[in-house]
């Protein structure tokens, strides 16, 4: 069982993000819903996090004094005027600060906080709320330090890799953007399903467990996909048929340039 925290956490943006951190660590049962702040200008939309116990409120300052964990979770246009609110109260010997700040570097954040606040980039993904999220991690690694909270902060919602701070954009694109890549394949699986004759809820607890099962195989094996593929297929049947086709028809070239496509653009969402 996880030992709760005795800090206070402050995550400074409540979009779907910054809201599926909160409830993910709250579950996992790291923070008591007291120990959490959650800010936002609409304090309104957090009207369920209040409801759960969760303190709610728009005072970015105020939720920084308060804790010692402060995680940056809001749009990249709204990053350099957070720091500038945050700057005067944070304070270096008592501050952990993890970014999930898309295109915001280490250096961007030491301009406005200072070079001696210790922070780390982190780019996970909304699967954090039900604890599944692949969490990419990069900051100095100093004992005690931000970047081993942040390791031990996502180690409980999900697997963490920590990765040299040049990766954290293609890491956007692979696992934060990932999620919508793979429900996409999901979806599409799910309305082959239809197109054969399922109802629309078996299609989709189909195909939704189906690749699940598929990410547990190549997971838990550890080998190159193809290996599990490879025990699918047989000669003149029925998986390599559709597989071909599929090929013919782009699939993998599709996911590949789209993976692509939205890591160039994650380079350039933050230009403050």
């Amino acid at each position: 069982m996880t030992t709760p925290s005795t800090e206070q956490i402050a995550i400074l943006g409540g979009g779907n993000l910054g809201v599926a951190l909160a409830r993910g660590w709250v579950r996992a049962g790291r923070f008591l819903p007291s120990q959490v702040t959650v800010t936002r200008r609409q304090v309104d939309k957090l009207s369920a996090l209040a409801a759960d116990g969760i303190a709610v409120h728009a005072d970015n300052a105020r939720a920084v004094s308060d804790a010692a964990i402060v995680v940056l979770a809001v749009q990249p246009r709204q990053l350099p005027a957070l720091l500038a609110e945050i700057a005067p109260v944070i304070d270096s010997s008592r501050h952990h600060v993890i970014s999930v700040v898309s295109g915001a570097s280490i250096a961007d954040m030491h301009r406005v906080l200072g070079d001696h606040v210790d922070i780390v980039r982190a780019m996970p993904n909304t699967a954090v709320s039900i604890g599944e999220s692949m969490t990419c991690l990069a900051g100095h690694a100093r004992e005690g330090g931000a970047l081993t909270s942040a390791i031990t902060l996502f180690d409980l919602v999900g697997r963490t890799l920590v990765i040299e701070e040049e990766m954290i954009v293609p890491a956007t694109a692979l696992c934060a953007c990932g999620i919508a890549f793979f429900l996409r394949t999901v979806r599409a699986a799910m309305q082959g399903g239809i197109e054969i004759g399922f109802h629309p809820e078996d299609a989709a607890l189909l195909a939704a467990q189906t690749a699940k099962g598929a990410a547990a195989l190549a997971l838990q094996s550890g080998a190159h996909p193809e290996r599990e593929i490879d025990r699918v297929t047989t000669p003149r049947g029925c998986t390599i048929a559709g597989l071909n086709e599929m090929e013919h028809q782009g699939l993998s070239s599709a996911m590949i340039k789209g993976i692509v496509v939205s890591s160039k653009a994650a380079a350039g969402l933050y230009t403050g």
